[in-house]
């Protein structure tokens, strides 16, 4: 898929402002890689084909009521910062983005600066994070390319609620890890096929528990 071809599917996805937002997202991260390592940059170059349309896809298959969002290791943004600017449009509904990495923590606050979007960065390893009461457990919790199946689910567990969906875009390795994922835990599952690639796929997780 080239560039324009991405562009234009997300163009049909998303409003002309959020779809501003996204560009003014590529123009910053093209600006602070100048400095710092902050996505592989072989992908600079394929912005909305590997990473915007990567994390668009993910809303859809959302509860339409969920309000209360967290993505966790969220590097330079994605799928945390891109859903943030979409749910921009959605009275009550916000994002918490958790990166350790201080270079990555800042640029996410930036881009919360230039779009405006409900963000609310938190620069903390994903196991530290200080027990959640039950109404800051999040409806969603999303992540992109931060570990594997099982090890995410352990990621997630102290941190949801009875309704908490999970919604994880997974590789070529996703029959891999769900074999290997559901020797230690019951999966409440959906796989949905990804809009970037035949390859790929999105993992819909309701409840899970360890075996």
């Amino acid at each position: 898929m080239t560039e324009a071809e991405a562009q234009s599917r997300v163009a049909k996805l998303v409003s002309r402002e959020t779809l501003q937002q996204f560009g003014q997202i590529e123009i910053a991260l093209k600006q602070w890689s100048k400095r710092f390592n902050l996505v592989a940059p072989a992908s600079l170059a394929a912005f909305w084909a590997r990473h915007v349309l990567d994390s668009v896809q993910l809303l859809a298959l959302a509860p339409k009521t969920a309000t209360n969002w967290m993505d966790l290791g969220s590097g330079a943004g994605f799928p945390g910062m891109i859903l943030a600017c979409q749910l921009a449009e959605r009275p009550d509904a916000k994002m918490l983005l958790v990166e350790a990495n201080g270079k990555k923590a800042s640029f996410l606050q930036h881009c919360a600066r230039i779009t405006g979007a409900p963000v609310t960065v938190l620069q903390q390893r994903i196991e530290q994070i200080p027990q959640l009461t039950p109404a800051q457990k999040p409806d969603v919790i999303t992540a992109r390319a931060l570990a594997d199946l099982s090890t995410l689910l352990g990621f997630c567990q102290p941190l949801v609620h009875a309704k908490t969906v999970l919604l994880l875009p997974k590789g070529q390795n996703v029959t891999e890890e769900l074999t290997l994922a559901r020797k230690q835990w019951k999966l409440e599952l959906r796989v949905a096929p990804s809009l970037t690639s035949d390859s790929a796929s999105v993992l819909r997780i309701g409840a899970f528990s360890r075996v």
